[in-house]
């Protein structure tokens, strides 16, 4: 055997290696999944709910997800208010994030540098240092309990041009002199940003939608903050984290896995659809600004 030989059996043996241990951890991470879908189709009719020893039902059934839409819990509301704010939220976000990143990577003014290192050093703060402030201030407005849905678009999207990290770094990788073209030919700076810059955004676009559209839907611990002892203003996470804390927690717990496998779907549906495009939002954002 010649030495290039030993070489590539090596490295056959190595990738072996890497294979068998990605799936193993594949099988780790994917076993708590699988065991909330297995869960869902449990009946508790049939099946004392959670207390049993064994994972895959023996008879399986739709009666959990019969319950979610049947129209005895306010399911379908949590749904719809969970939609609701995430959409609101990843639209606002994206419009606020693409002016931002599109002003500070094309615009030079004073300030600007000192600004980003603001931002950068403020974005270093947890959240949950102002969730007594925002709480109060949105009382004030009357943005809570019942107007808990409106209230909590108001504060995902009004802090979001700080997230600009990303995507300026992204339209940093625009050739400039795309701009200064455009701008000799008579072009505004909104008809450059518009007609030239977006439609070379595409992936950018794509992943700032996702990420702010993740943010809400996946939302506990403000929204129940904000929405606190009013029912019809929870979202999904919420609803379903107020099942589970009822005296009949083994007959709710199949139900709160049916629900956590619906919200999962949207979210598992977007990224495998627009994986290409978030993929291509990372890795040409990640460049230095």
């Amino acid at each position: 055997m010649t030495k290039e030989d030993r070489k590539k059996n090596k490295l056959s043996g190595s990738n072996a290696g890497s294979y068998i241990l990605l799936v193993v951890i594949s099988i780790i991470w994917l076993f708590p999944f699988f065991g909330l879908l297995m869960q869902s189709f449990r009946s508790y009719a049939t099946e004392y709910g959670g207390m049993v020893s064994y994972i895959i039902p023996k008879n399986f059934s739709l009666d959990n997800y019969t319950f979610l839409f049947s129209g005895a819990t306010n399911f379908l509301k949590w749904y719809a208010n969970t939609l609701i704010i995430s959409v609101a939220v990843a639209v606002g976000n994206t419009i606020m994030i693409l002016c931002v990143s599109y002003a500070l990577s094309r615009m030079r003014f004073k300030g600007r540098n000192l600004l980003m290192r603001f931002w950068l050093v403020l974005g270093m703060f947890p959240g949950f240092l102002t969730m007594i402030c925002l709480y109060f201030l949105l009382k004030q407005m009357g943005l809570t309990q019942a107007g808990a849905i409106p209230g909590l678009i108001l504060i995902s999207v009004a802090s979001s041009g700080m997230g600009y990290y990303v995507c300026k770094g992204y339209f940093d990788t625009i050739p400039f002199a795309l701009d200064e073209a455009a701008r000799i030919d008579g072009a505004t700076r909104a008809r450059v940003f518009f007609i030239l810059t977006l439609p070379l955004a595409k992936p950018i676009i794509i992943y700032t939608a996702l990420v702010a559209f993740m943010g809400p839907w996946c939302d506990y611990v403000f929204a129940s903050y904000v929405a606190f002892g009013y029912d019809a203003s929870y979202n999904v996470a919420v609803g379903l984290q107020r099942w589970v804390w009822t005296n009949d927690y083994q007959g709710y717990f199949t139900r709160f896995c049916a629900g956590g496998v619906l919200v999962a779907i949207p979210v598992t549906l977007l990224f495998i659809f627009l994986q290409k495009y978030y993929v291509e939002g990372v890795t040409g954002g990640a460049v230095k600004g």
